[in-house]
């Protein structure tokens, strides 16, 4: 698709291809385009979100290819929770796996709202591009986007090789059965999110990098708010105070950043070991809430036994990932309509919708829901697997 836009060059596609084919990964050379780290190349595999600028007749996006592969799941909630809308891409000779069932529970769980579905790989089918396997996987997949509450109706499923080509950018000759439009087509259909500038900022910090000759530049996408040079930003929890000197996006320098904006920016005042992944920015005179402990609505997606007061898992929330404790199981609820079935219940299984008391283990910075969705919302993980998924409903601060 970005090869087809004009956004990456054939003769780099040249160059990852005949590399890829001495690490004997041919046809991954589309793929590597996304994946620059070493691990990533030699597995063939995304370990870790990138971004990409890529732009249609309409929309300016930024991709973030999130990974898909079980592994790495933990990453992809952070790629997930930085999302407006998510392609969904789905195998069509492989149909629906573990992993596609876990990627569309959390992609419901973190508020991506807007899905499209990517069916893929059409000319890997049996007999290729065959109508009947594309509706087969199709109704696999919409089952489980109806068990997580989306409207299917809402949802474009589009039979694509994003391979060869078909259906990405342009309409295929090889499904004249398919009469919808193409990828590109379907993202111009997205709604743009409304973008909550009233609100306080909030900038989630995906990485801090030193930058010579600049100093200390913290990575992250705003939330909520605006972020401008000359303010003074409060980080959490780590409880620093710096001053924003200068605001970079896409490599361009910019006067002011609004939510969706992925952003470097330069803060004066700060060492680069002062901040981590995990810390959120806000302005100093309302900074971000440090959680002592936090109220949640949780649901628990897959759990092999059962979960008690006293369990101890790790709670993936915006960028931070912090164990914390399960430290009281208020109530049991009505997954479906969220009346409360049982008091104070014993313990809670797969399934299971509850009010529960949690206490980090570690400061970690969580807000209301209600406040701000983007830094309410969370995922729980254990054993590799995700075990629950929810959002705070109150915090009690530290």
């Amino acid at each position: 698709m970005l090869l087809e836009t004009g956004h990456i060059e054939k003769h780099i596609i040249e160059k990852f291809r005949k590399e890829a084919e001495e690490k004997g990964k041919a046809t991954f050379e589309f793929a590597w385009v996304m994946d620059h780290l070493k691990e990533e190349r030699e597995r063939g595999l995304t370990i870790d979100v990138a971004h990409r600028r890529f732009d249609t007749q309409k929309y300016y996006f930024t991709i973030i290819d999130a990974p898909g592969h079980r592994d790495f799941v933990k990453n992809m909630i952070t790629g997930t929770s930085q999302a407006d809308a998510a392609v969904l891409v789905v195998s069509v000779p492989e149909g629906v796996m573990a992993q596609t069932k876990e990627h569309i529970f959390l992609a419901r769980t973190l508020g991506v709202e807007q899905l499209i579905v990517a069916m893929n790989k059409m000319d890997a089918v049996t007999p290729a591009y065959d109508e009947n396997r594309f509706k087969e996987v199709k109704e696999q997949t919409e089952t489980i986007l109806k068990s997580v509450g989306f409207k299917v109706d809402d949802v474009p499923f589009i039979p694509i090789s994003a391979y060869k080509g078909d259906n990405a950018v342009a309409a295929s000759e090889n499904m004249p059965w398919y009469k919808g439009p193409t990828l590109v087509a379907t993202l111009d259909t997205i709604k743009e999110p409304s973008k909550p500038t009233d609100k306080a900022l909030r900038l989630p910090v995906q990485d801090v990098y030193t930058i010579k000759g600049i100093g200390t530049v913290p990575v992250g996408r705003i939330e909520t708010g605006v972020l401008k040079p000359n303010t003074k930003v409060s980080f959490q929890p780590s409880d620093k105070v710096g001053e924003v000197k200068s605001i970079e996006m896409h490599h361009e320098n910019v006067d002011e950043a609004i939510p969706g904006d992925n952003v470097g920016f330069n803060v004066r005042g700060i060492e680069r070991a002062d901040i981590r992944r995990g810390d959120v920015a806000g302005p100093a005179e309302s900074p971000p809430s440090v959680a002592k402990s936090f109220i949640a609505r949780i649901m628990v997606l897959n759990h092999p036994s059962v979960l008690t007061a006293g369990y101890t898992p790790v709670f993936h929330c915006h960028t931070s990932q912090v164990a914390c404790i399960f430290e009281e199981l208020q109530s049991k609820l009505d997954p479906k309509t969220g009346e409360v079935k049982e008091e104070k219940p014993e313990f809670l299984k797969t399934g299971d919708a509850a009010v529960v008391k949690v206490k980090p283990t570690k400061p970690m910075v969580i807000e209301p829901t209600k406040d701000f969705p983007q830094l309410g919302r969370f995922a729980v993980r254990d054993m590799g697997i995700t075990v629950a998924a929810g959002m705070c409903i109150e915090v009690e601060k530290r």
